[in-house]
């Protein structure tokens, strides 16, 4: 009886989350010259045949929306899902949560990157943010936050 109950409550806030998420975010542009020539891979925009936007995270997927829906803006992911040899040929640290699919890099044309840093420190959800002097786009992943943190982990500039 009590699992059955705790499946139904699961449920319910997921159905919850999803109604808060998904509508703001199916109204997000995609329009203007910032999208001109990328392809919309599972529904999220990509800067190359090499980001990988299917293996998302459900909490990323979500969080993804969120920033969507704030803006109004489709997000342009220059990165996702790496295997172990493309994390490699990237950079990327070996536990790197691109090879999780807990991880993403993007940017929205027309919004400026310091607005999407602000937005990315007072999001919940968000448990790790990259800023990378020099570059268009923001790290953000959804690792659980060290206990006693009410901000992302930040790191590269941040």
């Amino acid at each position: 009886m009590y699992s059955t109950l705790r499946t139904l409550a699961a449920i319910a806030i997921c159905a919850l989350t999803l109604a808060a998420c998904v509508p703001m975010a199916m109204f997000a542009s995609s329009s203007g010259a910032g999208y001109s020539g990328k392809r919309n891979d599972w529904g999220t925009f990509v800067s190359s045949n090499e980001v990988n936007a299917l293996c998302l995270a459900p909490k990323l997927r979500f969080l993804i929306w969120e920033f969507e829906g704030h803006f109004g803006r489709k997000v342009v992911m220059n990165s996702g899902y790496r295997d172990g040899q493309h994390n490699s040929a990237a950079g990327g640290a070996d536990n790197s949560y691109h090879t999780k699919c807990m991880a993403a890099d993007f940017y929205i044309p027309g919004v400026d990157k310091s607005a999407l840093i602000a937005f990315a420190m007072r999001t919940s959800s968000v448990g790790g943010l990259g800023c990378y002097p020099g570059r268009q786009f923001i790290h953000v992943d959804v690792r659980d936050r060290p206990r006693g943190y009410n901000r992302p982990v930040t790191f590269s500039g941040c």
